[in-house]
């Protein structure tokens, strides 16, 4: 099974930049016009998933997939949150999001606040847990599209260094600026509602939709009423085909209304005991980025300037080869990502004023984003063809995925998500 402390390093880079986004200065849009801050405000994230991660909760799942599994073929999440300056009157805090008919999510949708939990220990090192492992292996990071990878590739990072707290520089973004994004939380804000909730199991369905009225009424904020225009975006899958020379070609479907494209893959090269060796990484940017803000929400400006620097791909670009020295060093098991980064919505009341030197002062603001993302496994099933129903076992697979555990990452994978083989 991987060493404990090489799962959490994976999980504390997938965390940064929602972190950074929490502890960032709360810059709503059109705020700097000689405006103040608003008494509310509100944010939809829209995101549409396919592949593995639709398959269900947890690695288990996609596995079951590999091995034979079936799954849906994509689902819809959303995430809402609503954050106030005002305390609630009367009684506890009370809001709910009333949704059109075709969110299929009934009339409304209750916004929670939880209540203020104990702080999150620290993980700088100074308190070991008693199963501490000392992290073995490396870090090989590859990046942009092209038969073969550059002589100053990989980048190797060790893992015991980085959890002795050597971090290179620029590890995550080598010069390039994505700024943290503004995020609601309970934290910097007065009274908080949001969902999902432990409260509430509703779930979205494939089919809803988020196109017509929106109001988000409560006993803590100003009523927030919009009409949305723009759908959840369509699913996005990807496909990898072996070529010549051992390099691999990703393509994926045009997604409706993307403005730009990122994909990224993780593979790995099991040592001989079966633990995690190097893990592998390889994005389809031209410049070193690994994870970070690339994996998070990014605005369409943000979007239009990665795709000028060429660190995402743009809108009229579905493919892209990973160099055969990315496969080489994952020997076994590779998985591939893709983003499609979508469109934003901002709405205001009042709207903000067409003189720039008019003063504003709004009572709500909201902001609605939109994502699709998916993975599969590079070395398996092509996600794409399962979801149209074909046979799992030869659905455009660029290898035959191995029906049985035999040990290796395979088997280390299985054994890690409790399924066997």
């Amino acid at each position: 099974m991987m060493p404990i402390l090489s799962r959490r390093i994976l999980n504390r880079i997938g965390r940064l930049s929602t972190a950074a986004a929490l502890v960032a200065l709360l810059a709503t849009p059109g705020v700097t016009q000689q405006g103040v801050a608003p008494i509310a405000r509100y944010t939809i994230d829209a995101s549409t998933t396919s592949g593995i991660a639709a398959m269900g909760s947890g690695m288990g799942a996609g596995l079951s997939m590999v091995f034979g599994g079936g799954g849906n073929k994509m689902i819809h999440t959303l995430d809402l949150r609503l954050g106030s300056t005002r305390a609630a009157t009367p009684g506890a805090p009370k809001a709910d999001h009333f949704m059109p008919t075709g969110a299929k999510l009934g009339k409304s949708v209750p916004l929670y606040t939880p209540t203020p939990g104990t702080a999150t220990p620290r993980e700088d090192g100074k308190q070991m847990p008693k199963d501490f492992q000392k992290p073995k292996g490396r870090l090989l990071i590859f990046w942009g599209c092209g038969p073969h990878a550059p002589k100053n590739q990989p980048v190797v990072i060790d893992f015991a260094k980085v959890a002795a707290g050597q971090v290179p520089p620029g590890l995550f973004t080598s010069g390039v600026n994505i700024p943290a994004d503004w995020a609601i939380s309970l934290a910097n804000s007065k009274t908080y509602g949001e969902w999902p909730n432990g409260k509430d199991r509703k779930t979205v369905s494939a089919d809803s939709s988020l196109i017509g009225e929106h109001r988000i009424a409560g006993n803590y904020s100003p009523e927030i009423k919009f009409s949305l225009a723009q759908d959840f975006l369509p699913a996005i899958t990807g496909k990898a085909s072996d070529m010549a020379g051992g390099a691999t070609m990703l393509n994926w479907n045009s997604v409706a209304n993307a403005t730009g494209y990122y994909a990224w893959t993780m593979g790995f090269n099991p040592g001989p005991d079966g633990q995690a060796n190097d893990m592998v990484w390889w994005s389809s940017s031209t410049t070193q980025n690994f994870g970070g803000a690339l994996w998070d929400w990014i605005a369409p400006a943000t979007v239009n300037r990665l795709i000028a620097q060429k660190v995402v791909l743009p809108p009229s670009q579905t493919s892209c080869i990973m160099p055969a020295e990315v496969k080489q060093a994952a020997s076994q098991f590779m998985m591939g990502n893709l983003y499609a980064y979508g469109p934003e919505a901002n709405f205001a009341y009042p709207p903000r004023p067409d003189n720039p030197k008019a003063a504003w002062k709004p009572e709500w603001t909201a902001r609605v984003r939109y994502r699709s993302n998916s993975m599969w496994f590079i070395n398996g099933p092509n996600m794409g063809g399962m979801m149209r129903g074909e046979d799992s076992s030869t659905a455009g697979q660029s290898e035959k995925p191995k029906k049985k555990c035999r040990g290796g990452l395979g088997g280390m994978l299985a054994g890690a998500a409790g399924v066997g083989c």
